[in-house]
């Protein structure tokens, strides 16, 4: 009888599922799927792919996946590949499939956990491009704490349009200009068609990018390999590449928790606010934190934010696009210089084997590039990612600043109980200069899901609004305007968050320097609107989108349903 033997220890782990007479019936499945003895032998790695149609972020991943596992073969392992989900926040944007997206993140992370421990791999290579596919990969990937890494697909190209880039917040923005007759139906639609031009993830600094940076800068993704965009010749390569280091990296036992530590998450914080990146890299690593047991805080992340200055000229706040990034050097440029200048610990460990310092050493500058400042003229002396607390959330709320918004706002309070009551306002041009717009009911529970509202404050922008009116959600924003968008207001509003109080009218101040936000109305009638508040009725009562508001904690531990 033909049984499965070892000549080291690269399979050790799956031997548990194919050595000896017993594991019969598994061997048999598996040559079932054209697997021979040989191939059994080697190491089994798995490639977690969350490939899907739906959508450009992701749907070249089956042409990287089928050079990683060629990759693989090459090493000298056995590769196997298997799907999760993945959710697409342009198309859902401004819709109730919005809601899905933070919640994907939890099952992503769920379902490669389950797939892999199933089924004894002996390393995984988990392969995102799109917002929730990264940190949900990374989660699922400390979970298992097995010789692993995470691929990003890459970003997309801009397109084009009457000789300027564009990108999806171009047509976001263009919507706001349609409906306030700026520009014609047919100029629309032209953007429309060309600001998408093919595979990849959005091309400007938005979560999927920031996520790619972050993501190199804690090691687990080989640095250098996220910034090669989707459709550029050498991506096919890096996926090859990255497929052959997977077989070492097992011979080598690196693990996420040797690189997913408290100072690889200081790390990935200072980049993300050196670069400007989204407000959502203050969530998702709050959650790679809860994930591994990590005492790590908003007030901390306040504190890295205040003492890094913003250096990289990035979308939505700046001028440039990923693909300038790469072709200026880097996120390996990026890192270098804040090493050289004392802003990220270089002594921490990727999964290459090398620390963060050692992989940057020869990053490489292109003559005359405008995307990453020096040090010495930065352009703000702080980081683009700000920490509010104050009556209105007195567990913190996120800003995300370039340094030329206004710092200080004072206005009345517009409230809506969902972004569809928002939208419709703004669309009837009901907003005013000097509002603040109340977004609430939308966290983590409320919603549930955190939706991310570009659709709202693009349309501001549209209308000429962008830089007079304040946004506030326990929700998410991400880009758009060059107001105060302040989000994740913790606790939110379902909860019984301070959020749920504001009525109509109220007078709401942010003083961003003194990092306050505040509601201006007494304790004593805040008490009384207290003891008088309901939850509204949960939006959802059954399902999945039902379970995860059940589970999820709050914005301030990463809304994840795994809380150590």
């Amino acid at each position: 009888m033909a049984t499965v033997t070892h000549s080291h220890a690269l399979n050790a782990n799956s031997r548990t599922l194919l050595e000896g007479s017993d594991r019969a019936g598994a061997r048999a499945m598996l040559k079932g799927i054209g697997l021979t003895d040989d191939d059994l032998a080697k190491p089994l790695i798995a490639v977690a792919n969350t490939w899907t149609e739906i959508g450009p972020c992701n749907i070249h991943l089956r042409q990287l996946s089928a050079r990683v596992k060629e990759g693989i073969r090459r090493a000298g392992g056995t590769a196997l590949e298997f799907d999760t989900v993945s959710i697409s926040d342009g198309i859902t944007m401004g819709t109730q499939g919005m809601k899905a997206s933070l919640i994907s993140r939890e099952l992503i992370a769920d379902s490669i956990e389950l797939v892999t421990r199933a089924n004894y791999f002996d390393g995984v290579i988990a392969l995102s491009s799109c917002d929730k596919t990264i940190p949900g990969t990374i989660m699922a990937l400390q979970r298992l704490d097995m010789p692993s890494m995470m691929l990003y697909g890459g970003t997309i190209y801009p397109g084009s349009y009457n000789g300027h880039d564009v990108d999806i917040v171009s047509v976001y923005e263009a919507i706001g200009q349609y409906q306030t007759g700026q520009i014609s139906e047919e100029q629309l639609h032209a953007i429309e068609n060309v600001a998408c031009p093919g595979p990849g993830a959005c091309g400007g600094h938005f979560t999927a990018n920031t996520m790619a940076l972050i993501s190199q800068i804690i090691g687990i993704c080989p640095m250098g390999m996220a910034d090669v965009p989707a459709e550029d010749s050498a991506k096919l390569d890096v996926a090859q590449r990255a497929g052959e280091m997977m077989v070492q990296l097992i011979e080598h036992g690196v693990r996420p928790s040797q690189l997913i530590t408290k100072a690889a998450l200081q790390n990935a914080i200072a980049a993300a606010a050196a670069t400007g990146g989204s407000t959502n890299a203050v969530l998702h690593t709050l959650a790679f934190a809860r994930e591994a047991g990590i005492d790590f805080t908003i007030d901390e992340i306040e504190a890295i934010s205040r003492r890094t200055p913003l250096i990289a000229d990035l979308r939505p706040t700046g001028r440039f696009v990923a693909l300038d990034l790469y072709r200026a050097g880097g996120v390996a440029l990026i890192a270098r210089r804040m090493i050289e200048g004392g802003y990220l610990d270089g002594s921490t460990l990727t999964v290459t084997g090398q620390t963060l310092a050692e992989t940057v050493a020869n990053a490489r500058e292109t003559p005359g590039q405008q995307v990453v400042r020096t040090l010495d003229n930065p352009i703000h002396e702080t980081g683009g990612l700000v920490i509010l607390k104050g009556n209105l959330a007195p567990r913190g709320a996120v800003v995300k600043l370039k340094g030329d918004e206004p710092q200080h706002h004072r206005g009345p309070a517009r409230v809506f109980d969902s972004e569809e009551a928002a939208f419709e306002a703004v669309q009837n041009r009901q907003i005013a200069h000097g509002d603040v717009v109340v977004i609430r009911y939308e966290g983590p529970v409320g919603g549930p899901g955190m939706r991310e509202m570009l659709q709202v404050t693009a349309a501001l922008v549209g209308q000429g609004l962008g830089r007079d009116v304040m946004l506030i959600t326990d929700g998410r924003f991400s880009g758009g305007t060059r107001g105060l968008m302040i989000g994740h207001v913790a606790p939110e509003a379902m909860v019984g968050g301070p959020l749920a109080l504001v009525q109509e009218g109220d007078l709401i101040e942010v003083d961003v320097d003194d990092r306050r936000i505040s509601l201006l109305v007494d304790d004593a009638e805040l008490e009384r609107r207290r003891s008088v508040w309901v939850a509204p009725p949960p939006n959802y009562t059954t399902g999945v989108l039902a379970k995860y508001a059940r589970l999820a904690q709050q914005a301030d531990d990463g809304a994840i349903t795994n809380l150590l």
